[in-house]
């Protein structure tokens, strides 16, 4: 085999494989992909960073979309404290609307770099899911205090 042709094609095997790779999170660096941007919470391609996160009343979170997949953010209407606005991205009333628009047209879908708000006027629990990724365990929480 002609050297050049072995070189290219190794060469082209190696950058073909490493393309996805600036989209992991390294082992060395900070777990919050929000430190020093304009997000409360991240996500990389099965969690939010952090799962877990206390807020105060009338704090407004942040989400955002750090990773290269497309997520949802869904809260779990039973856990919602008595008086609290349902939240979901697309803007959707009830939780089973916003899961049946996700697997009906990918609706409330959070495109890579793309930020989602939530206020949180009532005190309480709230838990949350990425709806195309709760099967591999991608839920996080948020407890408001006074």
């Amino acid at each position: 085999m002609n050297r050049r042709v072995y070189l290219a094609a190794v060469g082209s095997t190696v950058s073909a494989g490493l393309a996805g790779c600036s989209a992991v999170t390294s082992p060395f660096r900070n777990d919050d992909p929000c430190d020093g941007q304009s997000c409360t919470i991240g996500m990389n391609r099965n969690a939010f960073l952090p799962d877990e996160y206390e807020a105060s009343v009338g704090e407004t979170v942040v989400w955002k979309n750090t990773s290269e997949a497309i997520h949802t953010v869904t809260a779990r209407e039973a856990s919602l404290p008595e008086g609290a606005d349902y939240f979901a991205t697309g803007g959707f009333e009830d939780e089973q609307t916003a899961i049946d628009a996700w697997h009906e047209s990918q609706g409330g879908k959070l495109e890579t770099r793309e930020t989602f708000e939530h206020t949180f006027e009532v005190p309480g629990t709230y838990t949350y899911i990425c709806e195309p990724h709760v099967g591999a365990g991608m839920t996080g929480k948020i407890i408001v205090s006074e």
